[in-house]
């Protein structure tokens, strides 16, 4: 028969507790706690309005419980538009952001084709918004015909094959 030495419970946590005081003493102040920042208008930014530079900034986070959502970088925001109103000193959820359309209901775009080597444009109005990529129609304006096709970057809509 083997007898073993008895650990008595506080025993254990002291050793417990000077393990864990030496790793925190040990680690560096940055591991710690990352300091977060948000980014917040510095007036207010009315629905559809383009987010520029001057109008944001950054602000370090001191509310630990702050709910996630949030840009946390001018780069995020600057060139976006708004969904809604943004009011001054709040931050800015993600989700209340879009990219500038590319086509604006209403407009004058170039409508283009491109097959084989063969090249068609017509004027035309877009009859809905559209983002770039995004699938909208348009109307021709020579013809009135509608169709539907691409918005580009640059404002053009290409016409696909049916």
């Amino acid at each position: 028969m083997k007898f073993r030495p008895k650990i008595m419970p506080v025993q254990g946590y002291k050793v417990t507790l000077a393990l864990a005081l030496a790793f925190a003493m040990c680690a560096p102040h940055g591991a710690m706690s990352q300091q977060k920042f948000a980014v917040v208008p510095t007036v207010t930014i009315l629905s559809g309005e383009i987010i520029t530079q001057g109008r944001v900034t950054e602000v370090p986070v001191t509310n630990p419980n702050i709910a996630p959502g949030y840009s946390q970088s001018i780069e995020e925001v600057v060139g976006k538009v708004s969904k809604k109103t943004l009011v001054a000193g709040r931050t800015i959820p993600i989700g209340d952001l879009r990219d500038p359309y590319a086509v604006e209901r209403g407009a004058a775009v170039r409508i283009t084709y491109n097959n084989n080597g063969m090249n068609l444009s017509a004027s035309g109005v877009a009859i809905e918004d559209g983002m770039a990529g995004d699938i909208v129609r348009v109307r021709n304006k020579d013809t009135g015909v509608t169709v539907s096709g691409t918005a580009k970057l640059d404002g053009t809509v290409e016409v696909f094959q049916k």
